[in-house]
């Protein structure tokens, strides 16, 4: 029997979780997919669109968000390829706001990046966006004004295209990765500002040391060690916030709420990734379940399998799963720097689920993620004699993304000024188009690499290239300071 202290936990769990999927939009919502004739989400040509901060609900705390139609995340806009588009998009916040529609091709004034294409939208105002659809795919939206992508203000695009799907599925979900902070995400910021590795809790210690020791030999591991230190950095530093003020969402859903998608066994299912994080990189993966990506930032490209892959900030990738049988699969969403995580659930039903895998040993950042490459450059004596640790780009790391061809010679010649926002340069940056992410070296499984990806029609304009620009990544990573050349 129920005490009266039961029930009433009970009721306020209830009305919490009930308060909380009535902010998720339709398509967002456990066990409902999408509606491929739109009634489940905005469709059409004209859109209305509020911002305004709403209370949400997330694993059963309660924060502020930045919502746009009062949900969390903000509405599927669901868009046709040839026809054009309206959105009157009012502000109900007491700052300014502004939507950029990431990814889209579109005239300047309409793309939405207060103080470069127009000057944002004033609280109680309504900005009029109107621009023709000239592309297909999958997209996402958000906020350009502070920081008010981090408190939620993001929401998915898909492009119907208007010749057809070139892969073939029986339903589809989207599926919207985000970090959630409860803390106010400009004090975030700020101690970020005064100490760049404040939410790394996995900095390396004297008992590592001794590993490393045991390993490789004492000089050696001290050796190491202390090119470390003259840089001023850590082989630990994967990511800048992490699940110490984090919760990793998916479709708005912690991983207490498991978000939950309904599929028929036998049927082919797309599902739709989009990264909205802020600053998260995810390694996605579906135990048991195959993965055939088939696009890729809104392009097709030729399908390739894969088990795993690592998808950044902003990234979309769209694959097809075939679940034959008649059980639940985990959709897995680690962190890069494996501190925390978002999950989801693919089931044949509501109430079943899959075992939720264990969070794998964190990485360690080398030296060629450093932009220093100990093979062009010799052995690790040689290294740290010759290197110049004040000179090099903490930037160049790009924690897991390609580097840059550049060899040394030509970075040199292409020196960029130095100053405040500036006290680094790499020494011997390399393609990495063909590695998968840090920490998926040795998976033992199929990971995806930007090597693989391969557009599924031929580019139309087959010109040699006529102009060439080259930017650098620059940064003072102990100011928290972040440019492209200086």
């Amino acid at each position: 029997m129920f005490s009266r202290r039961k029930f009433l936990t009970s009721s306020a769990t209830l009305s919490g979780a009930i308060a909380s999927q009535s902010l998720l939009p339709a398509w967002a919502q456990s066990g409902k997919a999408n509606d491929m004739s739109g009634r489940s989400v905005l469709s059409g040509t004209t859109f209305d669109l509020d911002i305004r901060q709403t209370k949400v609900s997330i694993d059963g705390r309660q924060g502020n968000a930045i919502t746009v139609n009062g949900q969390l995340p903000a509405p599927l806009l669901r868009w046709r390829e040839g026809d054009d588009i309206t959105l009157r998009v009012t502000n109900f916040l007491k700052q300014d706001t502004s939507i950029h529609w990431h990814g889209i091709l579109l005239p300047f004034q309409m793309d939405g990046v207060p103080g470069v294409t127009y000057p944002g939208i004033k609280p109680g105002e309504t900005f009029t966006y109107k621009f023709p659809i000239k592309q297909a795919g999958t997209y996402w939206y958000h906020s350009h004004s502070g920081l008010q992508e981090q408190s939620g203000h993001y929401g998915p695009i898909v492009i119907e295209p208007a010749a057809g799907e070139p892969a073939a599925f029986d339903r589809e979900y989207v599926v919207v990765l985000s970090d959630w902070t409860f803390e106010d995400p400009h004090r975030v910021f700020a101690k970020l500002k005064k100490m760049s590795d404040t939410y790394n809790m996995q900095q390396r210690t004297f008992g590592d040391f001794l590993k490393d020791a045991k390993g490789m030999g004492f000089s050696n591991a001290l050796r190491e060690r202390k090119m470390w230190g003259q840089m001023r950095m850590s082989a630990t530093d994967l990511a800048d916030v992490t699940a110490t003020t984090y919760t990793y969402l998916a479709n708005g859903h912690g991983p207490e709420d498991n978000w939950t998608g309904l599929f028929k066994p036998g049927e082919k299912v797309r599902l739709r990734f989009i990264n909205a994080a802020a600053m998260t990189l995810f390694n996605v993966r579906i135990p048991g379940l195959p993965m055939n990506v088939v696009q890729a930032d809104g392009l097709n490209v030729q399908p390739v399998e894969v088990d795993e892959f690592q998808i950044g900030v902003a990234e979309t990738y769209d694959v097809i799963v075939n679940p034959t049988t008649d059980q639940a699969y985990t959709m897995m969403f680690e962190s890069i720097d494996r501190s925390g995580f978002a999950r989801a659930t693919l089931a044949p039903r509501l109430g079943v689920s899959a075992a939720v895998p264990p969070l794998r040993e964190r990485a360690l950042l080398t030296m060629k993620d450093m932009g220093m490459d100990h093979g062009a450059m010799g052995n690790m004596g040689s290294v740290s004699a010759e290197m110049d640790h004040s000179k090099m780009d903490h930037a160049a790391m790009g924690h897991g993304s390609m580097g840059e061809t550049d060899d040394m010679a030509e970075m040199q010649a292409h020196d960029h000024p130095k100053g405040p926002g500036v006290m680094n340069t790499p020494m011997n940056p390399v393609n990495r188009l063909s590695e998968p992410g840090i920490g998926l070296e040795n998976v033992g499984h199929r990971v995806l690499t930007y090597s693989d990806l391969k557009s599924l029609t031929q580019n139309p304009d087959l010109r040699p290239l006529g102009r060439e620009i080259e930017l650098h990544l620059t940064s003072n990573m102990e100011r928290y300071m972040w440019s492209f050349d200086g």
